[in-house]
């Protein structure tokens, strides 16, 4: 966006100035048509009177003094004349009092033209944004007032937040859509199938469509979780706990899930206190665990540590030692339905809903998701949790920012 040139005036300081100036040129521009009717009528006058009185005019113009005689003609001329010269010097002061009020006002239309543009525009592209044309943005000015140039920005940084927003929703619509698609459908086929005599109805294949269904639930949960993130109700209510133990608790309760994966677990809990929604706290924790045993499961080893940092925030770090995070980090967490496998492949990828999830779970403590990919290879995660309650703002807007702060991912 445009910067402005010189620091733009308040616009009640604009308007003060701007009726100031009409105001003033109004009175003068009344004075000189005036003063220059008063002159044009004083040398009718003069050329009026008979030749010893004008005589006698031009002497006390120049501040002398004429002779009885001519200066009792005068007065007796000017007496006759003074009536009807008042009139007209009255009439003028009229007429171009009226006359300078017209121009000053064809010329305050023209600035306040000239002022309000900048809001005719937002009109224009507000309707536009109405309609649902979201790529619309008002060209900031210089000349604009300082409440107008804010304004503008914030329209179109609302703009732009809304074109991210129908951008994302898209995405995410066909993401939801394909990952319900293939469930559904097998779901449907098998039913089907077995109603038609064509497959038998014994315990496995329904053991199968089971798994199907708890597939289509854990879809449906994280994007539940999602939305009370986006509005701000994902954590209800804050106690204080200490987070290695919880954290020891989901270790306890993911070994076989780690077992069957072939992981060793490295354990450095550190003790650290925080106010925070432990069931959320739990659910992150768990998704990183199960996030490592898709990915990282080659590895052999993983490693969480707590720990407690001078702000009294709290930091839960995962290390592995499988193959890192790709080279578009950027779309980890900021990307519902990301996948690290190129296939999407369900029995390989999960949901791709995860990281989305612990990353909203942990803006929603006030804190953000770090990523990086560690020098002697394998992935390093961190979630960064604070005391503090995040600002009212949308979550998948906070999530973008804190992903591009966080310098990893």
């Amino acid at each position: 966006m445009k910067k402005p040139r010189f620091p733009s005036a308040p616009l009640a300081t604009l308007t003060a100035v701007v009726i100031t100036i009409m105001l003033l040129l109004s009175v003068g521009l009344t004075y000189l048509g005036v003063n220059w009717y008063a002159t044009y009528l004083e040398q009718g006058i003069s050329d009026a009177l008979p030749p010893r009185a004008a005589t006698a005019y031009k002497m006390l113009s120049e501040n002398k003094i004429p002779d009885g005689d001519s200066l009792k003609l005068l007065v007796e001329h000017l007496n006759s004349l003074t009536e009807p010269t008042d009139l007209k010097v009255q009439l003028s002061v009229l007429v171009f009092g009226l006359m300078s009020a017209l121009l000053c006002a064809v010329i305050g239309v023209f600035l306040a033209r000239r002022l309000t543009h900048p809001l005719e525009e937002l009109t224009s592209a507000a309707e536009g944004l109405k309609s649902g044309d979201f790529s619309v943005r008002v060209p900031a000015s210089y000349r604009s007032a300082r409440e107008v140039a804010s304004l503008v920005e914030t329209f179109n940084a609302l703009a732009t937040s809304l074109e991210t927003m129908e951008e994302r929703l898209r995405f995410n619509n066909m993401a939801v859509a394909h990952e319900l698609r293939t469930p559904l459908t097998i779901l449907q086929g098998s039913l089907q199938s077995m109603l038609d005599g064509v497959f038998p109805m014994d315990r496995k294949i329904i053991s199968d469509l089971l798994l199907q269904v708890e597939g289509l639930g854990r879809v449906v949960e994280d994007l539940r979780t999602l939305s009370l993130a986006i509005g701000q109700k994902l954590v209800m209510e804050r106690q204080r706990i200490d987070v290695s133990r919880l954290v020891e608790t989901v270790i306890a309760v993911a070994k076989p899930m780690l077992e069957a994966s072939r992981l060793q677990v490295e354990m450095e809990l550190k003790p650290a206190w925080i106010s925070a929604d432990s069931p959320r706290i739990r659910q992150a924790a768990l998704a990183l665990f199960e996030n490592a045993c898709r990915y990282a499961a080659e590895g052999g080893s993983l490693r969480c540590e707590t720990e407690q940092v001078a702000d009294d925030s709290v930091i839960i770090r995962v290390l592995d030692r499988g193959p890192g995070f790709p080279l578009d980090m950027d779309a980890v967490a900021v990307n519902p339905f990301w996948r690290g496998d190129p296939s999407r492949s369900r029995a390989t990828g999960g949901t791709g809903l995860g990281l989305s999830v612990v990353q909203a779970i942990a803006l929603a403590h006030g804190g953000h998701l770090e990523f990086a990919n560690r020098p002697e290879g394998g992935a390093m995660v961190s979630i960064h949790l604070t005391d503090s309650t995040p600002g009212e703002t949308n979550g998948f807007d906070e999530q973008e920012t804190a992903s591009r702060q966080c310098g990893l991912c």
